[in-house]
C-alpha cells in the first residue's frame, strides 16, 4: 500500500502543494507552523475522507476559499476528493463515485502525532474520534451506523430545543437513536476488546518496565439505553439536549489499576498513546493482510533514545512511512528513501517540497544505544 503522489488545493494553510513520496520512508523537514501537520492530515483526508484531527472538514478549508481539493495516487489508483459546505464529490480512477465503498477500500492509514498524548489525558471527544477513525477503516458498516446515529441525534436535539415542545417528533427520532445507538455501542465495545491485548503488547515492548495497563470502555448511557433516556427526561427538558448515549462514550486507560490521566507520568502517558496507535496499525495490518500507511508527525523528537529505537522496532514491517520533523539532529544517519524540506512558495500560501541536500541515505535509526 503506497502513496505515490499528492496534490492539494485550499487545504488549511496550503493554496497549492504537490508532493511525491518514496515507497519506504519519506522524511519531511520544516520549521514550525509551515504546514507539516496539515500535510499529513491532508493525506488522511484523501485516503479516508475524514480528518483524524477534527470532526468536520469545514474547518480544514483554507480561509477565504469555497472548498478544498485533495488528489493523489495509491498503488496506481487515482483518488480525487472535493469538499465544500454545499457539495462533496469523489472520483476513483476518474470515475465519479456516488457511494464511498469502493473508494475507501483502496487504503488504510494510521496517524501518529506528538499531540496524541491528549488521547490519554484530554477530553473524551478525542478518544471517541480515535475509535471512529479506526472503526470506519476496520468494520464495513461502522461509518454508516455512526452517520445515522449522528443524524438522528442532531434531529432529536433540534426538536428538543423547539418551543413549544414537540414530543411526537422527539419520540420518532428516539426510536432511530436507540436503533443505531445500540449498534454503535456494540461496535465500539468490540473495538476496545480487540485493541486491549495489542495495546498491552506494544506498551510492554516500548516501556520494558513490567507496567500493567488495561482499557475500559465507558458507556455514555447505562447498558439499558432506552431506560437511560427515560430516566434523563427531566434533565433533557431543562437542558433541551440529549444527555445520554454513545455521543458521551469514553475509554479509560488504567496503569496499575489507577487512572492514567491522573497518576501516570508524562512519559508513561506518551508511551500509552503510542501503544494505542501501534495497536491500531496491528489490527489494520492483520485484517487486511498488508500494513497501513503510517503518518508520523514529529513523534521521535519527543522520545528518549531508548524509546525511539523501540518504537521503530514496533512499526509494522514493510509499511510506507511519511515522517515530519523540525530537525534531523536526533538522527544518527539520514533515512533511506527520500529526505526533503517543506518551504514557502513564491506566492502567499504556496508551499514547495524540495529535496534535502544529502549524501548517502542508509537506514532510518535514531541516535543513541538501543
Amino acid at each position: 500500500m503506497t502513496l505515490e503522489r499528492l496534490s492539494l488545493r485550499d487545504f488549511r494553510c496550503f493554496a497549492r502543494l504537490e508532493a511525491e513520496f518514496h515507497p519506504q520512508v519519506t522524511c519531511i523537514v520544516g520549521r514550525n507552523a509551515i504546514g507539516k501537520t496539515s500535510l499529513l492530515e491532508a493525506i488522511a483526508v484523501l485516503l479516508r475522507l475524514q480528518s483524524p484531527r477534527t470532526g468536520s472538514l469545514q474547518y480544514v478549508i483554507r480561509a477565504g476559499a469555497k472548498g478544498l481539493v485533495v488528489d493523489g495516487f495509491v498503488d496506481r489508483r487515482h483518488l480525487q476528493f472535493y469538499y465544500s459546505a454545499k457539495r462533496r464529490k469523489l472520483a476513483l480512477d476518474s470515475v465519479e463515485q456516488k457511494v464511498t465503498t469502493s473508494y475507501l477500500e483502496i487504503a488504510r492509514v494510521v496517524y501518529l502525532a506528538n499531540s496524541d498524548i491528549d488521547l490519554v489525558r484530554g477530553p473524551a471527544e478525542l478518544r471517541r474520534r480515535f475509535l471512529d477513525f479506526l472503526g470506519a477503516q476496520l468494520l464495513a458498516n461502522y461509518r454508516e451506523i455512526l452517520r445515522s446515529y449522528d443524524k438522528a441525534l442532531r434531529s432529536r436535539n433540534a426538536y428538543l430545543k423547539m418551543y413549544p415542545s414537540r414530543p411526537r417528533e422527539v419520540q420518532a427520532y428516539t426510536k432511530v437513536l436507540l436503533k443505531f445507538g445500540h449498534q454503535l455501542t456494540a461496535l465500539r465495545a468490540f473495538l476496545v476488546e480487540r485493541l486491549e491485548p495489542e495495546v498491552l503488547r506494544a506498551f510492554a515492548a516500548i516501556s520494558d518496565r513490567g507496567e500493567v495497563v488495561c482499557l475500559h470502555y465507558l458507556h455514555g448511557a447505562t447498558l439499558d439505553f432506552e431506560r437511560a433516556l427515560q430516566e434523563s427526561a427531566a434533565e433533557e427538558e431543562r437542558l433541551r439536549t440529549t444527555v445520554v448515549g454513545p455521543h458521551r462514550d469514553d475509554v479509560q486507560f488504567l496503569l496499575h489499576d489507577q487512572p492514567a490521566d491522573l497518576f501516570a507520568s508524562e512519559g508513561q502517558q506518551r508511551t500509552l498513546a503510542i501503544a494505542l496507535k501501534l495497536a491500531q496499525a496491528k489490527l489494520l495490518a492483520t485484517d487486511f493482510s498488508r500494513p497501513p500507511i503510517l503518518l508520523l508527525d514529529d513523534v521521535f523528537g519527543e522520545l528518549d533514545q531508548t524509546r525511539r529505537n523501540r518504537l521503530l522496532q514496533q512499526l509494522p514491517p514493510a509499511s510506507q512511512q511519511i515522517v515530519t520533523t523540525t530537525s534531523l539532529d536526533w538522527l544518527a544517519e539520514l533515512p533511506a528513501g527520500r529526505v526533503c524540506r517543506l518551504e514557502e512558495g513564491p506566492a502567499p500560501a504556496d508551499r514547495l517540497i524540495v529535496d534535502y541536500p544529502t549524501g548517502s541515505r542508509p537506514v532510518f535509526r535514531p541516535k543513541g544505544p538501543a
